[in-house]
């Protein structure tokens, strides 16, 4: 994970606050270890994506700020930046909607992206999430604000019924 990131730094910063100039091996250890107790908990599903072929590091795909009561996530994505634009994004996404509504009992997936993130935005349209429209002063990130374009999946899109 941390080679990924360290290759990916140009690409990640403007749009992940984690991602920084001096980013330690050890910070990407503590996500792991975070991921691992936050699954347990059943609050945060951090998804590694790997190439089935050689087992490379590819990304992460997570679901996070699950809503208990409306049940609903966030769905987020990176891909290593020698690797993107082949598709990894986009599956990966679409595995992790699936997991929330056959397993996690979730009615609805949202993939909040900044506006200028225009690779994230292709990947969620790629993947028929639906553009629900743009939310005005919706991310904070390296003290820069952002408006950000709100998309969804729900499970019709997998042909699924939302559990109720």
């Amino acid at each position: 994970m941390y080679e990924a990131v360290c290759e990916s730094l140009d690409d990640l910063q403007p749009w992940m606050s984690w991602a920084h100039d001096d980013y330690q091996k050890r910070e990407a250890q503590e996500w792991i270890e975070l991921a691992q107790r936050r699954w347990a908990e059943g609050t945060y599903f951090g998804f590694a994506v790997t190439h089935a072929g050689s087992d490379m590091f590819l990304g992460v795909c997570s679901l996070s700020h699950i809503h208990p009561l409306y049940r609903f996530c966030n769905l987020g994505y990176w891909i290593r930046s020698s690797q993107r634009g082949r598709g990894f994004a986009g599956r990966a996404a679409l595995l992790a909607a699936r997991y929330a509504f056959e397993q996690l009992g979730l009615i609805r997936a949202e993939i909040v992206i900044a506006v200028g993130n225009r690779a994230s935005q292709r990947v969620a349209e790629k993947i028929g999430a639906h553009c629900e429209g743009v939310l005005l002063n919706r991310m904070l990130v390296h003290r820069k604000v952002f408006d950000a374009r709100m998309y969804s999946l729900v499970p019709s899109d997998f042909g699924l019924t939302a559990r109720v």
